[in-house]
C-alpha cells in the first residue's frame, strides 16, 4: 500500500438522498480507482466525488481502495457509545404539549433517538428546543433539503442576536444531533465553525459569606440544602437526586449517583450538615429522596435556586449567588486550605485535572507569595 495516497470518506446529501463523500488529492491512480465505483459523480459544492450510500457500495469502496491507498474512515464512522444512565427518560410532555398553530415539531425519530439513547432530560430539553428553533427558522424547506449553508444563516442570526458562545455551541450540538445520529450520517457538518470558547473565572464567595447565607434560611430544611451543596461541592441536579441511603454518618460520605458523565462518586459530609439532616429528618420524614416536595415527589431545581438566591439576598451578599458558586466555592476554599488539586478533582467528579485547575486562577493562596510591585 502507497501510505503517501489517501482517500477521506464523507457523509453527503446530495438532492435528498444520501451519498459517500470521496475527497482525495488529485492522482491518476485513485481517479481510475473512482471511475469503477457503482455511478461515481463530481460535487462541485464540496469539491468531492460521490456515489450513493449503501453498504453494499461502502463495501466495494473498501475492497476497491484496500492494499492501494489508505482509506480515512475517521469523518465516517462513529464509535461514541450510547448513554448507559439509568434515568428516565421523560419525552411525552414533548409529544403531548400545546404548540401554536404552523409551529414545526422536531420528528418523532428526534424524540424517539434521544430516549433510545437515554440522554438525561436536561439534554432532551435543550436539543429539542434548539432544533425546533433552527426548523421553524427555516420552516419553507425541507429537513434534508437544509445544508451547510443554512446552518450558518441560522447561527450568524443567533450571533446578530447577541446570544453567547454557549448559546450558539448548543445550537451546533442539536442540529448536528439530528443529521448525524438520527439520520446515521456522522461528521456531515464538519465544516461548520464553532464560536472560541469562552474562558471565564469561576465565581467565588468567601467562607464568611457563606455562613451568612445559611444562617439566613427561612427553615431547617433550607439550611441543610445550602449546606451540602457548598460543604459536599454538589451540582443542583445531583443535591436532587439523593436519595435518604446516599448518606453515610459513619463514614461520613455523600454518594452520588449518575451525576454527570453518568459517574459515580464519593465526596465529604459535614460533621454540621449531618446534625442538621438528622433535625431535618426527624421534622420532614422524607420517604424515598432526602429532599421531597408535595405528595413525596422529588424537589424541584427551580425551588432550589429560589433558597438560595433568597438567603443571599437576605444576607446581603453582593454578588448573585446561586447552587454552582457555592460548589465553586467549595473547592476554591479546599484548594486555599492547602488540600491536593487531585483530591478535589475527585471530590467534584471532573474527568481531568484540567477543569480543575481553573480553580488555581481563584485562589487566594495562588497571590499570596507574590509581592505586589506597588509595595
Amino acid at each position: 500500500m502507497n501510505t503517501l495516497k489517501s482517500i477521506t470518506l464523507y457523509h453527503l446529501m446530495i438532492k435528498d438522498v444520501k451519498m459517500i463523500g470521496i475527497k482525495f488529492t488529485p492522482d491518476k491512480l485513485i481517479q481510475n480507482l473512482i471511475k469503477g465505483l457503482p455511478d461515481p459523480k463530481w460535487s462541485q459544492q464540496y469539491n468531492m466525488a460521490y456515489i450513493p450510500n449503501t453498504k453494499a457500495n461502502l463495501s466495494i469502496v473498501f475492497n476497491t481502495f484496500k492494499g492501494v491507498v489508505w482509506i480515512n474512515y475517521n469523518r465516517f464512522l462513529s464509535n461514541k457509545p450510547v448513554n448507559t444512565s439509568n434515568e428516565t427518560v421523560d419525552v411525552q410532555w414533548f409529544r403531548k404539549r400545546k404548540t401554536v398553530p404552523e409551529y414545526r415539531l422536531c420528528p418523532e425519530e428526534f424524540l424517539l433517538k434521544l430516549e433510545l439513547r437515554r440522554y438525561a432530560n436536561s439534554t432532551v430539553k435543550t436539543y429539542v428546543t434548539f432544533f425546533e428553533l433552527f426548523i421553524n427558522f427555516h420552516k419553507d424547506k425541507e429537513l434534508k433539503a437544509l445544508d451547510e449553508n443554512d446552518i450558518r444563516v441560522f447561527l450568524q442570526h443567533l450571533i446578530q442576536k447577541k446570544h453567547s458562545n454557549s448559546y450558539v455551541n448548543q445550537a451546533i450540538n442539536a442540529i448536528k444531533f439530528y443529521y448525524e445520529v438520527v439520520l446515521g450520517m456522522p461528521n456531515r457538518f464538519y465544516e461548520i465553525e464553532r464560536p472560541r470558547k469562552e474562558s471565564k473565572l469561576p465565581k467565588v464567595i468567601s467562607k464568611e459569606e457563606i455562613l451568612s447565607i445559611i444562617e439566613n434560611t427561612n427553615n431547617i430544611k433550607h439550611r441543610c440544602i445550602v449546606q451540602l451543596l457548598y460543604g459536599s461541592g454538589l451540582r443542583r441536579s445531583e443535591l436532587l437526586n439523593l436519595k435518604l441511603h446516599d448518606i453515610d454518618s459513619k463514614r461520613m460520605l455523600v454518594r452520588v449517583v449518575g451525576s454527570k458523565g453518568n459517574k459515580d462518586r464519593l465526596t465529604l459530609l459535614s460533621k454540621t450538615a449531618l446534625n442538621d439532616l438528622r433535625k431535618y429528618y426527624t421534622k420532614y420524614e422524607p420517604h424515598i429522596y432526602l429532599f421531597e416536595g408535595k405528595k413525596g415527589i422529588k424537589y424541584s431545581g427551580a425551588s432550589v435556586l429560589k433558597i438560595v438566591k433568597t438567603a443571599a439576598e437576605k444576607a446581603r451578599i453582593r454578588t448573585t449567588v446561586t447552587p454552582h458558586v457555592l460548589r465553586h466555592s467549595f473547592a476554591t476554599h479546599l484548594l486555599e486550605s492547602g488540600t491536593d488539586l487531585r483530591q478535589i478533582q475527585v471530590l467534584l467528579g471532573h474527568g481531568s485535572t484540567k477543569t480543575t485547575e481553573i480553580y488555581t486562577h481563584v485562589a487566594t493562596n495562588t497571590f499570596e507569595s507574590i509581592k505586589n510591585p506597588l509595595d
